[in-house]
C-alpha cells in the first residue's frame, strides 16, 4: 500500500520555516504505519493535448495486417488514466462487441449524472477519483454544471483519447463538415475501463493517480494508457508517481503507454522517461485544411484553418495589430496581438494581422484578443507547422512568416487594404508525412540519459475523435445549430491512445510477450521515412531531418511490428538494476517495487549502460566503451542474422559476435557493441544505428553517442 501526503497550502503551518519539521513527523509516524510502502507528497500532474487510422495502413481488409489478426482487439482491455468519458457517444455504443470477460474485476462506480447503466459491454468499467485533488485545492464546485462528481467527462481530453484507443466505427463524422469520414479508434471491439483523475478546474492529483494504477491492475485491464505527466524539472523515478504506479502494472505484464510531452521542440524536454513505459511523440498525417486568402489586388495566398462560419467569402478592411495598439499596451504586444494589446475601436468590424512572438506557443491568445476587440477575424502569421487544431468563433488563418510579410508588404502599398477568406476545405495526401510536431517534446531525457525518449512517434496532429458535448470548449456546430460530439485537437496525448490502440491488437496476437516485447516491437520495426520515401523531417525553427530524440526508433509502423524478427526483453531484476546504478537507496527502491531490495555497487555499477533496451545511448562516452545487449528470436525458428552498422559521425562501433544464429535450442543471443571516440574535443551528439538482418526481418537499433572530455570544464 502506498500512502500520499496531501497536505495543502498552508494547511498545516503558515510558515515554511515550521512546516518542515511538521511534515517530517508526519512521514514518520506514517512510515511506521503496518502496510505502508512510502510516503510522498502529492502533486498535481497535467493533461497533455480519423484519417490517422487508414494513414497508418490500418485496413480491415487487409487479411495479414495487424488489425485482421488482432480482431480488432477483440477481448482486450484498456484503461484510460483521464478526465472520465461520456458515454452517450456513439463512439462508446456496445452493438457488436462481446461479453465482458470473465477475469475482469472491475466496477461502474456511480455518480452525478453516471450510474450502472451508463456501462456496458464496450465501457465495462468507470470510477473516479478526487480525495487527493480535495486534499490539495479544497471541495470541488460542481453547482454550475462546470464538472461532474462521476466518471463523466466535463472536459473532452478523456472522451478524446478513449474513442481513439478503442472507439467503435461511426460513419459520417466530422468536425463542422471537415474531415468527414468514418471515425474509428485503434481496436475498435476493444473494451474500455475509465479511470477519471483530472478534473475541468485544471490538473491531475497524483495521489488519485495511483489509487488508480491500483485499482486498475486489480481490475485486470491489458493495457494502460495515460496522457498526462509532469514538466521537467522531472521527479526521480522513487518519487514519480507515474514511475511508480506503472511500474507495478509493468512488473504484472500490464502495458502502460504515456504521453512525451508538448514542450517541443526543446531537447531534455521529453517527461514520462521511465524504460519500462512506452513513451509517445507527436507526428503529422497526410491530411490538411487548406484555407485560401484574398487580397484586394485579386491576389490569393494559402493558409489552414478549421472554419466553416460566416464572414467569408466578402472582402473585410484588415489592420497590422502594431498600428492599432491600446493606449495601455506597447507595440511588441500588439504585433503578436497579446491579450488586452488592442484598441477595440480600430479592430472593430476589421480583419487583424498579427505576427507570432518567441513566447507564443500559439495562437489561442491571439485570437481571443481579436474576438474580444470585436475583430471579424485573424491572420497568424506564425513558426511553419502542420498544426491547426484552433477552432474559433471568427476565421483564424494560419500562414507562415513569409505569407505574413507578403500580406504586410501588400497593407503597406495600399491605401485602403482589404482581404477576403474562403471557408476551409479537407484534403487529404497532398501533405508529406510524417513529420514530428513541433510541439512534441525531445530528447533526451533530463533524468536519465542513458534510456532513449521518447520511444515511438504517432499521429498526434489535427486528430478528429469524440468529444464531451459538456465541455467549455465545446461549440455549436453552425451547420446543424448542435453542440459537437467530435473535435480535432492536437498533442502528444492525441498520440498516445494510437499507441495504446496498437499495443492492444499486438497483445491479442501475441499474449504471451512481455510489455518489454511490444516495446521493442515498436521501436525496432517503426518507419523513418515519410511519404516521399525521404527521412522523415522534425518541424522546428528550423525544420531538420528527424534523430532519435525527436522521435526514438521512428514513427509507429502498426503491421511491421506484428513480426519484428528478434525482441529485447527486460525483467523487473533489470529494472531494479537499473534504479540501483542511479544511486537511490535500498530503503528508496524496496518501497518503490513494493520488495525488500540490496543494492550492491559492484554487481550493479553497469546496469545502466546494459539496461537491454532496443536503442542504446552514450551520453558520456570518453575514450573507450562496451555495452552488452541481449535478443530473444520470435521470428523463423533457424535464423542468422547478420549486423551492419552506420556509425554516429566521430564514433567507431565494433560489434560482437557480428553473426546470431538461432534455431530450436538457441532462442536468445548475447552481443557486445564496443564504441571508441574519434573526437579530441567536446562533441554533440551523433546519431546511427545497427541493423540486424536475416533475409526477412530488418531490426534496427537506434544509436546516439556524445563524445566528452574529462577535464573539458577544468580547461575552460
Amino acid at each position: 500500500m502506498f500512502i500520499l501526503c496531501t497536505w495543502g497550502r498552508g494547511n498545516i503551518v503558515k510558515q515554511n520555516r515550521s512546516r518542515t519539521p511538521t511534515i517530517r513527523c508526519l512521514h514518520m509516524f506514517l512510515e511506521d504505519l503496518p502496510g505502508v510502502a512510502r510516503v510522498m507528497p502529492n502533486r498535481i500532474l497535467s493533461l497533455q493535448t480519423t484519417r490517422s487510422w487508414d494513414f497508418l495502413h490500418m485496413y480491415p481488409q487487409m487479411a495479414d495486417g495487424i488489425l485482421s489478426k488482432g480482431r480488432s482487439g477483440a477481448g482486450s482491455i484498456i484503461g484510460v488514466l483521464d478526465t472520465g468519458i461520456w458515454p452517450e457517444s456513439m463512439s462508446f455504443r456496445e452493438e457488436g462487441m462481446a461479453t465482458v470477460p470473465l477475469r475482469w474485476n472491475g466496477i461502474c462506480q456511480e455518480g452525478e449524472q453516471f450510474n450502472k447503466t451508463n456501462c456496458n459491454r464496450k465501457i465495462i468499467g468507470a470510477r473516479w477519483y478526487i480525495k487527493g485533488y480535495e486534499a490539495e485545492f479544497g471541495k470541488l464546485n460542481t453547482s454550475e454544471g462546470a464538472e461532474f462528481l462521476s466518471p463523466r467527462d466535463a472536459v473532452g481530453h478523456g472522451t478524446h483519447t478513449a474513442s481513439t484507443a478503442a472507439g467503435a466505427l461511426v460513419e459520417n463524422v466530422s468536425f463542422m463538415g471537415l474531415a468527414r469520414g468514418l471515425a474509428r479508434g485503434g481496436a475498435p471491439s476493444a473494451h474500455i475501463a475509465t479511470y477519471k483523475i483530472c478534473w475541468a478546474t485544471g490538473g491531475c492529483s497524483s495521489a488519485d493517480l495511483l489509487a488508480a494504477f491500483d485499482d486498475a491492475i486489480h481490475d485486470g485491464v491489458d493495457v494502460l494508457s495515460a496522457s498526462l505527466g509532469s514538466s521537467p524539472p522531472l521527479p526521480s523515478y522513487v518519487d514519480d508517481t507515474l514511475a511508480i504506479g506503472s511500474f507495478h502494472a509493468v512488473a504484472r505484464g500490464i502495458s502502460v503507454v504515456c504521453s512525451g510531452g508538448n514542450s517541443g521542440p526543446y531537447p531534455q524536454t521529453v517527461i514520462n522517461t521511465a524504460p519500462w513505459l512506452i513513451t509517445v511523440g507527436a507526428s503529422t498525417i497526410d491530411r490538411a485544411f487548406p484555407t485560401t486568402i484574398t487580397l484586394g489586388n485579386n491576389r490569393t495566398l494559402m493558409g489552414q484553418a478549421l472554419y466553416t462560419g460566416k464572414n467569408v467569402d466578402k472582402f473585410y478592411p484588415i489592420v497590422y495589430g502594431e498600428d492599432i495598439v491600446a493606449a495601455n499596451s506597447d507595440e511588441s504586444s500588439a504585433r503578436s496581438c497579446d491579450f488586452g494589446s488592442l484598441n477595440s475601436t480600430l479592430a472593430k468590424g476589421k480583419a487583424v494581422l498579427c505576427f507570432q512572438s518567441r513566447s507564443q506557443r500559439s495562437a489561442t491568445i491571439a485570437v481571443q484578443t481579436v474576438e474580444d476587440a470585436e475583430g471579424v477575424g485573424m491572420i497568424f502569421a506564425k513558426f511553419p507547422t502542420k498544426d491547426v487544431d484552433l477552432s474559433t468563433k471568427i476565421p483564424c488563418i494560419l500562414v507562415d512568416f513569409t505569407i505574413g510579410t507578403s500580406i504586410l508588404n501588400y497593407m503597406e502599398a495600399t491605401k485602403d487594404p482589404v482581404v477576403k477568406f474562403s471557408g476551409s476545405r479537407t484534403v487529404l495526401g497532398q501533405q508529406i508525412s510524417p513529420e514530428v510536431a513541433v510541439f512534441s517534446s525531445r530528447g533526451p531525457s533530463s533524468l536519465s540519459p542513458s534510456v532513449l525518449k521518447p520511444d515511438i512517434a504517432a499521429p498526434g496532429v489535427n486528430i478528429l475523435a469524440a468529444w464531451s458535448p459538456a465541455s467549455s470548449q465545446s461549440q455549436v456546430d453552425p451547420n446543424t445549430n448542435l453542440p459537437l460530439n467530435f473535435k480535432i485537437e492536437s498533442g502528444t496525448s492525441m498520440s498516445c491512445p494510437h499507441v495504446s490502440g496498437i499495443v492492444a491488437l499486438l497483445r491479442t496476437v501475441h499474449p504471451d510477450w512481455s510489455p518489454a516485447m511490444i516495446r521493442s516491437a515498436l521501436i525496432t520495426k517503426a518507419s523513418v521515412k515519410d511519404t516521399s520515401g525521404q527521412r522523415t523531417v522534425a518541424e522546428g525553427a528550423p525544420h531538420k531531418p528527424a534523430d532519435a530524440f525527436d522521435y526514438g526508433g521512428g514513427h509507429v509502423d502498426p503491421n511491421r511490428s506484428l513480426d519484428p524478427g528478434l525482441v529485447f526483453d527486460t525483467k523487473t531484476s533489470d529494472y531494479v538494476c537499473f534504479l540501483c546504478s542511479l544511486g537511490y537507496n535500498d530503503s528508496a527502491i524496496s518501497s518503490m517495487t513494493g520488495t525488500p531490495t540490496q543494492c550492491h555497487s559492484h554487481s550493479h555499477s553497469n546496469c545502466l549502460k546494459n539496461l537491454n533496451q532496443p536503442s542504446i545511448v552514450v551520453p558520456d562516452l570518453k575514450q573507450h566503451v562496451t555495452i552488452s545487449r541481449e535478443v530473444t528470436n520470435v521470428g523463423r525458428t533457424d535464423s542468422i542474422y547478420i549486423a551492419r552498422v552506420e556509425a554516429p559521425p566521430g564514433t567507431h562501433v565494433k560489434v560482437k559476435p557480428p553473426v546470431l544464429v538461432f534455431n530450436s535450442n538457441v532462442k536468445t543471443q548475447k552481443f557486445r557493441v564496443s564504441f571508441q571516440s574519434l573526437l579530441r574535443f567536446q562533441g554533440r551528439y551523433s546519431f546511427g544505428t545497427l541493423v540486424w538482418e536475416d533475409g526477412k526481418h530488418r531490426v534496427r537499433m537506434p544509436l546516439a553517442v556524445r563524445s566528452v572530455i574529462d577535464d573539458f570544464y577544468a580547461q575552460t
